[in-house]
């Protein structure tokens, strides 16, 4: 059964592409016609990909790997930060800083400072500094916080990008590139889907639209993140099973070796 239906995309208002003239050929075989001078995407084609999509984040989710959201257009932001927060999933919805993924050391140092900045602020480190110094550091705390706090888990280079407007996050997506990160987006008929390994046509300026695609792909994850868990008990189950059974062993051994020495006399 498909995560999404026709109808769901289609009261979403996902089926809205951007005005023909602005159209880029390379989404052709996406678009179902023209209406009014704007283009409408074939919505069978985007339920098919949601659900491929899907399927591979939910497989990414139950290796026990990281899935980065990224979406900084305003109509975007919020959903975003809800539905990768829902799954425990690291997200951008600020600004990308250049050099996010490939120079993710020096992002994961500034996250790092971010780290000592509170530490420092509970021992009372800070206390001997007058009122411009200690307001100094609260402000650097507070730029670090809204551009990296939704990160500061990510210790490691994501497995997998999901960006929402491809247009607007040129730089992650030629970023995850470089790095043969797979890339997932929602990607509208004025964007180049070149560089996306799996494209969900859809209207990525409404928010209805937005969150349909998101909410399926996040249920995905949920179910990997799931599975995962239930996997990691049976193999705990199974691993005590064995340990008792090798303790068990040698107890069966000494008892039967007695008995044979019982029987002999």
């Amino acid at each position: 059964m498909s995560r999404t239906s026709f109808d769901q995309l289609l009261q979403a208002g996902a089926h809205f592409g951007h005005l023909s003239r602005k159209w880029n050929p390379a989404m052709a075989p996406y678009i179902f016609m023209e209406r009014n001078g704007i283009h409408i995407i074939d919505l069978n084609k985007t339920v098919a990909k949601v659900d491929e999509a899907a399927e591979a984040m939910k497989q990414i989710a139950k290796s026990g790997k990281k899935i980065l959201f990224v979406a900084t257009k305003k109509q975007a932001k919020d959903v975003v930060a809800e539905k990768a927060a829902s799954v425990n999933m690291p997200y951008v919805n600020e600004r990308w800083a250049g050099g996010m993924l490939t120079n993710f050391p020096t992002i994961r140092k500034a996250v790092k400072k971010m780290t000592t900045i509170d530490k420092l602020m509970t021992d009372g480190t800070f206390s001997n500094l007058n009122k411009r110094e200690l307001l100094q550091v609260t402000r650097q705390r507070a730029k670090l916080e809204k551009n990296l706090g939704s990160i500061a888990d990510l210790t490691r280079l994501p497995s997998a990008l999901f960006v929402v407007d491809v247009c607007k996050e040129h730089i992650a997506v030629k970023e995850a590139n470089r790095l043969g990160i797979p890339v997932f987006a929602m990607v509208d008929t004025n964007s180049d889907p070149r560089g996306v390994d799996f494209l969900i046509p859809a209207n990525d300026d409404a928010k209805d639209s937005i969150e349909a695609v998101l909410t399926a792909c996040c249920q995905a994850i949920a179910e990997g993140l799931e599975e995962r868990k239930v996997e990691k008990a049976d193999e705990k189950a199974a691993a005590e099973q064995a340990e008792e059974a090798a303790d068990a062993k040698p107890k069966r051994t000494r008892r039967a070796r007695k008995d044979a020495e019982e029987t002999a006399e």
